[in-house]
């Protein structure tokens, strides 16, 4: 559709790529009463959904990021600027993140938009909702916009969606996140997965191997050990390649925004698709100087932060 340029403009004492994004994640508190609900998966599994409902006809599905849930605090945030904008919300849990863990000796990837075809198959089965939209942060972002760009027959029930700090080339991604200024936040995935690996080797003995595992330095050493082969993939190359949405972005026809800033600590350059964007019909491309990842920091008296506000604007005036 076209490359907007950003109305955004952080705190003029809240500057500087890692205070963006570490600021807003201490700081903001929500509450969200929400009703869970489980709904089965196809390969016998289960996925927890989170309610929050205003009795709209309207529903934003809201899905998470990396080793996250929907009691983060982005997420909570974004339920109840929709539910004030009167929406119906439903923050799903990704695979083993929902508190308890999940059945399958697998949790979730990257690109594992199965799920959310799933979530939103749900959504429509309900015959509640005459309109629904997608929001999706880092991770979810990913996976919002290349289940966009796939060919899944729920794609044409949604009217519209946004994406925030998309990592939308997972590899790029993982030589960013590598690199001296963001190591910090290396190391603290790299914690969540040893923790998470373990508890599968605990919940199926003999068949996680969990030698060395201390001793996974990067996404990329953790990719080609236990991602890759959990889920078919060749090696941590081909699991990138094929699972970043950067590669469906063209397939995509759904009105759709993409918003990352450019000094997001997670993201490479090769995630601000510009030249994509300009020739797209369906996607908006936003990208701000400013904004951290999953930051975005505003302190206006309504309480919302931009991407709260960007989101509300796009579903409900399409720009």
């Amino acid at each position: 559709m076209a490359l907007l340029t950003s109305e955004y403009r952080p705190p003029k004492f809240l500057r500087g790529s890692h205070v963006e994004t570490i600021f807003p994640a201490l700081t903001r508190r929500f509450r969200i009463k929400y009703n869970r609900s489980r709904i089965p998966t196809k390969d016998g599994d289960f996925l927890d959904l989170d309610w929050s409902r205003v009795g709209s006809r309207r529903l934003v599905i809201v899905t998470h990021g990396l080793e996250a849930c929907s009691k983060d605090q982005y997420i909570l945030g974004m339920v109840r600027a929709m539910n004030r904008a009167h929406f119906d919300c439903v923050a799903w849990n990704l695979r083993g993140c929902s508190g308890e863990p999940n059945l399958k000796i697998f949790t979730y990837h990257s690109g594992a938009t199965y799920d959310l075809d799933e979530v939103v198959m749900h959504a429509i089965g309900l015959g509640a909702y005459r309109e629904i939209y997608l929001i999706g942060f880092s991770l979810g972002g990913n996976l919002t916009l290349k289940f966009l760009g796939e060919p899944w027959k729920s794609v044409k029930s949604i009217k519209s969606a946004v994406a925030f700090s998309v990592p939308c080339d997972l590899e790029g991604c993982s030589i960013r996140l590598s690199q001296h200024d963001s190591q910090i936040y290396l190391k603290r995935f790299l914690r969540a997965f040893r923790r998470k690996v373990k508890m599968k080797a605990k919940q199926f003995p003999g068949l996680v191997n969990v030698d060395g595992l201390s001793k996974i330095k990067n996404f990329a050493e953790f990719d080609e050990r236990f991602t890759a082969p959990m889920f078919g993939f060749k090696s941590a190359q081909d699991y990138w390649k094929k699972s970043s949405s950067l590669g469906f972005l063209k397939n995509i026809k759904t009105p759709s925004l993409l918003v990352s800033a450019k000094n997001d600590p997670f993201l490479s350059a090769s995630c601000f698709p510009e030249k994509e964007v300009k020739r797209h019909k369906y996607l908006h491309g936003e990208f701000p100087e400013h904004g951290g990842h999953c930051g975005f920091s505003m302190f206006d008296s309504d309480g919302l932060n931009y991407a709260e506000k960007r989101a509300v604007r796009f579903i409900t005036e399409g720009f």
